[in-house]
């Protein structure tokens, strides 16, 4: 009972003392973990998931490949620009940038941490064209950006115990590994990381500055979203108290509602790449 106490204190400790600010917002997160630690588990994890779905992945001739890596492009170079201009450029200097193309029916498409970024052709109908597709690459590549998977992770660790008593051997440490791939369902069918809503909400605000900057519209990413709550009405979906994703309506509403700030950064006449 008093090593248990005592580990959760060190625990509850550890969680205070590794709180920081995502730099692109200035919102307070909890981050136990390194880029230098995510990162080698990241390109692991999208190795394997390669490997495991090798068949799936689209050729680089095929035409929808092209038309996603040419938007993930334009995406990779806005995200580039705007980070050296903020002065958050070491952020992203390990960054190995990738993108495929998986042919599946998921309406799903995800950027692990380090810039491996994947969309799958079941998401293109709904997307429906090049701004509708900049809209949810951008809004994944921000999950990236802003550390999520690093931050959940983190509360991973914590209530898991991993690392307590100060140490976070994460190099060496197998559970820390399980951890990443249990988050990206690595070994299974890979659907969209469930982040929480202050999470959701913020890759929205950067994902529009991201595709304003690379020439799209961020007008535009309000019809995107208005397709996919429709394309995802068959899905039983819990009450957004009990979701870690917000509603559809509360999405929609936010995106409004800073479309003023990500149309200063439009540039619809040539894009930074």
């Amino acid at each position: 009972m008093k090593r248990a106490l005592i580990i959760g204190i060190t625990t509850v400790g550890l969680a205070f003392s590794s709180c920081s600010t995502v730099p692109l917002t200035g919102r307070s997160r909890l981050n136990l973990v390194s880029d230098a630690q995510v990162l080698p588990m990241a390109f692991q994890a999208y190795n394997e998931f390669l490997t495991e779905n090798k068949g799936a992945v689209l050729s680089a001739s095929n035409a929808d490949a092209q038309r996603v890596k040419r938007i993930g492009n334009n995406l990779i170079a806005s995200v580039k620009s705007y980070m050296n201009s903020n002065n958050y450029g070491d952020l992203i200097k390990d960054y190995k940038w990738e993108v495929n193309v998986v042919q599946s029916k998921e309406l799903n498409a995800w950027c692990m941490p380090g810039g491996k970024i994947v969309v799958y052709t079941g998401l293109l109908p709904v997307t429906k064209d090049d701004a509708g597709l900049a809209t949810v690459m951008g809004h994944e590549i921000a999950h990236a950006i802003a550390g999520h998977s690093a931050e959940r992770m983190s509360q991973q660790m914590v209530a898991q115990g991993i690392g307590v008593a100060g140490n976070v051997a994460l190099s060496k440490n197998s559970k820390t590994q399980s951890v990443f791939n249990t988050l990206y369902g690595v070994g299974t069918p890979l659907a969209m990381l469930s982040y929480g809503r202050n999470q959701e909400l913020e890759a929205d605000r950067l994902g529009l500055i991201f595709m304003a900057m690379a020439g799209y519209n961020p007008q535009t990413a309000t019809a995107f979203w208005q397709r996919m709550s429709a394309a995802s009405q068959g899905s039983q979906k819990p009450p957004e108290f009990l979701s870690t994703h917000p509603s559809d309506a509360t999405r929609i509403a936010q995106i409004q509602r800073l479309l003023p700030e990500a149309q200063k950064y439009y540039k619809p006449a040539g894009r930074v790449n």
